[in-house]
């Protein structure tokens, strides 16, 4: 999908869908792998939406929206969603369509967001 954290660490791909509360996919008429987003969440307060992956070849075409509508209709019953990604006005532009808003613009004060990566 053109993450090479993922890709060169497949197994590392496989164990995380396996582990995750909700996965889906996109595929083609011949069963080829489109796009896969998945969350982890403890179905009562909040989802983290982990990974929205979409062949850079098929971006722009809807699936990652597709995609990511799934997770948001399956956990909109949560308070919070939440999803870290790249800093690419691209990027900002499709998730703030969908609703989300970035931590410093919540409208009931700013939002801290701390992450620790190794």
């Amino acid at each position: 999908m053109g993450w090479s954290a993922y890709t060169d660490q497949p197994e590392v791909l496989l164990s995380g869908i396996e582990n995750s509360a909700f996965v889906v996919t996109a595929v083609d008429g011949q069963g080829r792998l489109l796009g896969l987003a998945r969350a982890i969440s403890d179905d009562a307060t909040i989802c983290y939406v982990q990974d929205i992956l979409v062949r850079p070849q098929e971006q722009g075409r809807g699936i990652g929206r597709k995609l990511l509508d799934e997770i948001l209709q399956r956990y909109s019953h949560l308070r919070q969603t939440v999803l870290i990604t790249d800093d690419e006005p691209q990027q900002r532009a499709f998730y703030q369509a969908l609703g989300f808003t970035e931590g410093s613009e919540v409208e009931f004060g700013p939002t801290r967001v701390f992450v620790q990566f190794r």
